[in-house]
Parts: C-alpha cells; sequence; structure tokens
C-alpha cells in the first residue's frame, strides 16, 4: 500500500524572549491508504501541534525548523498560506474536538457544506446540495433532506460531530487530520463516530490520522499507534502490539492505566510525575526522571528510535538487543 503521508524528521519551534522551545523534535511516521494512525500521549506531548503542522495551521509565532511532510510524495510544508489553501479541505480534511469551532453559526449546515463542495470540485449549487444530503445520510444524521436547512445550534453535540464530519469528508480528501473527534461526546456516540471513521477508510481508502489520548479509543480504531512523549516519538507499533507488549517504560505505564475487563486488579499502573515544560526538558531521554527503569545512560545520551520485533522504540534498554 502506498503512503499518502510522510512525515520525516519534523522539528517546531517558538521562538521566545527566553530563547527558543523545541516543541516537536525529530518526528517521523507515515500513514497509508485506509489506514488509521493513532497518535497518543499525555496532553502537551505533542500530538495536537504534529497535527497543526501538517495542516498548516500553526499558530504563530510557531514554525516549522526541520524536516519535512510528504502528501503523496509531494511536498507541503514549504508552502505558502496561499499554496496550502486549496490542499486543506481538497486533499487535506480536518475533524476537530470541538465541532462549534468548525461551524459557522450564521449559516444553515447545508449552506456550509455545498459551499464547500462547490470550491474543491466542479459541481453546480444544485449537485453540490445533493451531495451535502448524501453526506450527511452516510454519516448517519437522519431525515438529512429536511435538516440539511438548520443551523448548527439546531443539532446536538454527537449530530454537529457528524455535521463535521460530512464537512471534512466533502472534498473527498485522501487524508483526515482527527483531533480528539470523540472527547466531547457520551460513550454510545463515541461508538457511533468511531465506527464512521472506519468505514470511511474502507470505502474510500482514506488516510486517518487519529489524534487522541483515549487508548481506548485508539484500541477500537487504530491500526498503528504512535506514542509521544515530549515532542518525541517515543514508541510506534501495530495497536495489538503496543497494547500487549509495549516496549517503551512510558507506553507500559500508558497501558497499565488501562483498566481491563478480564482481570481484577487492585489499582491500575500510575506514572509518577508530569510531562517536562518545554522550557525544562531533561537532558538524555525526556522521560528519565519519571522511568522505573532508568539507567545512568539514560539521563546523559538521547535514544534513537530503532526496531525492537514488530515495533520501533527509543529506548536504551534495546540497544543491546539491535547489536546482537
Amino acid at each position: 500500500m502506498s503512503n499518502i503521508l510522510e512525515i520525516k524528521n519534523l522539528s517546531v519551534e517558538f521562538p521566545t524572549r527566553h530563547g527558543t522551545l523545541k516543541a516537536l523534535n525529530d518526528v517521523s511516521f507515515s500513514i497509508a491508504a485506509g489506514e488509521v494512525v493513532g497518535v497518543v500521549g499525555e496532553s502537551g506531548a505533542g500530538k495536537s501541534l504534529t497535527g497543526a503542522a501538517i495542516i498548516g495551521l500553526l499558530e504563530p509565532p510557531g514554525r516549522i525548523s526541520g524536516g519535512e511532510v510528504l502528501l503523496e510524495g509531494r511536498r507541503i510544508d514549504n508552502l505558502s498560506d496561499e499554496q496550502m489553501r486549496p490542499i486543506r479541505g481538497r486533499e487535506i480534511g480536518a475533524i476537530f474536538q470541538d465541532p462549534l469551532t468548525s461551524l459557522n453559526p450564521l449559516y444553515t449546515v447545508g449552506h456550509q457544506l455545498a459551499e464547500t463542495i462547490v470550491t474543491h470540485l466542479p459541481m453546480t449549487w444544485s449537485q453540490a446540495r445533493q451531495r451535502a444530503i448524501e453526506l450527511l445520510e452516510s454519516t448517519g444524521i437522519p431525515a438529512a433532506r429536511e435538516r440539511i436547512d438548520h443551523y448548527p445550534h439546531q443539532f446536538s453535540g454527537g449530530m454537529r460531530q457528524r455535521v463535521v464530519i460530512a464537512l471534512a469528508l466533502a472534498a473527498q480528501p485522501k487524508l483526515i487530520v482527527a483531533d480528539e473527534p470523540t472527547t466531547a461526546l457520551d460513550v454510545s456516540i463515541q461508538a457511533q463516530i468511531i465506527e464512521l471513521i472506519k468505514k470511511m477508510c474502507r470505502e474510500q481508502g482514506t488516510a486517518v490520522m487519529l489524534i487522541t489520548h483515549d487508548m481506548g479509543v485508539i484500541a477500537e480504531t487504530a491500526d498503528r499507534v504512535v506514542v509521544m512523549y515530549a515532542g518525541r516519538v517515543a514508541e510506534i507499533g501495530k495497536v495489538r502490539d503496543v497494547i500487549h507488549a509495549p516496549r517503551h517504560p512510558y507506553s507500559v505505564g500508558l497501558m497499565g492505566s488501562i483498566p481491563s475487563i478480564h482481570h481484577h486488579v487492585e489499582r491500575l499502573v500510575q506514572i509518577d510525575g508530569s510531562m517536562p515544560r518545554l522550557t525544562a526538558i531533561p537532558k538524555g531521554c525526556a522521560f528519565n526522571p519519571r522511568c522505573p527503569r532508568v539507567m545512568d545512560r539514560c539521563r546523559e545520551e538521547r535514544p534513537e528510535i530503532i526496531q525492537v520485533g514488530t515495533s520501533q522504540a527509543a529506548c536504551w534498554l534495546h540497544e543491546s538487543k539491535e547489536a546482537s
């Protein structure tokens, strides 16, 4: 399967009065057609920032300071806002956490969908309106023909999120960046939205980058998972491998914090401490102050990501295995 998205050694910096803060440091991964890649980690790990860098929506003064973002082999990280605008929507769709930030309260959802469609596809307004109805139906909105003329405030939270997904799919993009798309929804609606994202991958071959802190959503939806910590990739692997046999101590802690329906445990695992601030990322491995398996080397040298079995991990624990 060909890669729709390739991120190579992506770094993002924020210049401040006290010096330059490196918010993303050497991040690399890819997403193939029809694949869902989950990006997981605590708040501040750099998940949403990676998504914003891909879409070209970094908040100033943040800027890409190194690496490349390739969409179907074509570099897009060095494009101007003007050049990026037709790519956003047409080739890359975005689903954000709060649907109200993606929808204009002054226009009906039908108007917003049709406008997106005629902007990016060679369709008349009436054809676009018909496609908008089909999109709303495909995302599970009942009585779509009547509801197309309703305003965003007339929809519930779950229905609004479906409208946002319809909007992201409107121009049949190759890649969807979904940033916490189920966070504000109740569990039954979450399950429906997850099913919708999976269906979209199967039927349209869309590549999906699913950003979340919820490992349950990742386990249910993603094919592979990228575990991020302090702006770097800690581990990449197939979901079942990372859940059942995590290779990085941080991933071990994350997986241990998920309750199991099969085993009774008195206490869930807790990772002591908290994510370091960008102004105080420790020397060596950024996780070393919280790591239960820390060695002297971890405090001095930063590990690169290496192949460990079927996964990849940035951890000195595996260096001897790679050499052997």
